[in-house]
C-alpha cells in the first residue's frame, strides 16, 4: 500500500457493505460513516436502520445520518472530520459542491456499471433488461453531475445468460470492494479520464408496474424482465384476477407457437410453457398470491387445474 488515507465512507444498502468491510480490514482509517436516516419499513412500519448503519454499529464506527447535505451545518460537520477522501457507494443523497471539496482529495464513487453506460439509480437491473453481456465497476472522481465525473479505473465482468439481478448484484458488490481497495492503493497513479457524454445511457429507478408481463413481447425480452426484476419487484402476470409472480424461466430455443400470447401450451414437471409474441417461455419457479415460491412440478401437484393447457395468463 503506497499511502494510508483517512476516509469518510457514505453508503446505505447491502451493496455498500462489502466496500465498507474491505475498508475496515485495509490499512486505511474510516473516520466516519454517512448513511441515510432510519426509515419505517415492513408491514408494521417499524423504524429500520440501513444495512450500512447496522454494519457500522457492529464495528463501533462514528455514524452520521443527515436528512440532507445541502444544510450548511451538516456541511461544516463533515468538513470538520478532516478526512483525506470521501468514498461514496450507493449513498442515495445528492452531494452539493461544498461536500465534493470538503476533503483533501475530494470524493470518489464506486458505480456498478461501465460508465458512461448506465448512469443513475438502477444500473444492474437495466443492464440485464437491455440484454447487455458485459458490465463492471467504475471508480469515478465525483463532480456535480449524476455519475458524470472523470473515470479513474474500470474492471469488467461477463453477465451470465441466465443471471439474475440478485446474483449480479452480489458479484458486483464483491468486485466493487476489490476495485475500491485497488484504487486506493494506486490512487496517486491514476490519470482521470473524462466520460463521453454522447455515449451515456440512463438507468432510471425501477418502478413496480414495470414488472407486469406483457405476453405480446418476445420470450427473450420476457426472460430478461424475469431475471432483471429478481429479487425486486418480481415479474408478475395475472391468472384471472389473481397475481402470479414468476421467479425463474427459460426461453425454449427454436420453439414457436401460433397460440395467442399468454396461452399455456404445455404444463409438465419440467415447466409451464407459455406462448409469447415471439417464441415460447417456460416458467420454472412461480409464486401464487400468499404462497411460497414453488418449482413447476410442486406447483402443478398443488394446483394442476389452474395451469391446464389452453388457459390464458395476463
Amino acid at each position: 500500500m503506497s499511502e494510508s488515507y483517512q476516509i469518510i465512507f457514505a453508503g446505505t444498502p447491502v451493496f455498500s457493505v462489502k466496500s465498507l468491510d474491505a475498508l475496515i480490514h485495509s490499512g486505511h482509517q474510516v473516520k466516519a460513516v454517512y448513511t441515510q436516516p432510519d426509515r419505517p419499513a415492513g408491514r408494521g412500519r417499524r423504524m429500520t436502520v440501513s444495512p450500512v448503519k447496522a454494519f457500522a454499529l457492529q464495528h463501533d464506527l462514528p455514524i452520521y445520518q443527515p436528512d440532507s447535505l445541502k444544510d450548511v451545518h451538516a456541511q461544516h460537520v463533515l468538513q470538520n472530520i478532516a478526512a483525506d477522501l470521501m468514498i461514496v457507494v450507493a449513498y442515495g443523497l445528492l452531494l452539493p459542491a461544498p461536500v465534493l471539496t470538503a476533503t483533501r482529495l475530494g470524493c470518489v464513487n464506486i458505480h456498478a456499471s461501465l460508465l458512461p453506460r448506465w448512469r443513475g439509480a438502477a444500473p444492474i437491473q437495466q443492464a440485464i433488461l437491455a440484454g447487455d453481456t458485459v458490465t463492471g465497476i467504475t471508480l469515478m472522481q465525483m463532480d456535480a453531475g449524476l455519475d458524470t465525473g472523470a473515470m479513474l479505473y474500470q474492471r469488467k465482468c461477463i453477465i451470465g445468460p441466465h443471471e439474475t439481478s440478485a446474483a449480479l448484484h452480489d458479484r458486483l458488490a464483491e468486485m466493487g470492494a476489490e476495485v475500491l481497495i485497488y484504487g486506493l492503493d494506486h490512487f496517486s497513479q491514476f490519470t482521470p479520464s473524462p466520460q463521453s457524454h454522447a455515449d451515456a445511457t440512463y438507468a432510471h429507478k425501477i418502478h413496480k408496474e414495470e414488472a407486469f408481463i406483457h405476453w405480446q413481447e418476445s420470450a427473450m425480452e420476457l426472460d430478461r424482465k424475469i431475471r432483471g426484476f429478481n429479487p425486486w419487484p418480481v415479474a408478475y402476470t395475472l391468472m384471472g384476477e389473481h397475481i402470479v409472480r414468476i421467479w425463474k424461466a427459460i426461453v425454449l430455443e427454436g420453439q414457436s407457437s401460433d397460440q395467442t400470447p399468454g396461452t399455456i401450451i404445455q404444463a409438465a414437471a419440467q415447466g409451464i410453457d407459455v406462448a409469447t409474441g415471439q417464441g415460447v417461455l417456460r416458467l420454472q419457479e412461480v409464486q401464487l398470491a400468499g404462497g411460497k415460491v414453488l418449482a413447476a412440478a410442486d406447483l402443478l401437484n398443488a394446483r394442476k387445474n389452474a395451469f391446464t393447457v389452453g388457459n390464458q395468463l395476463g
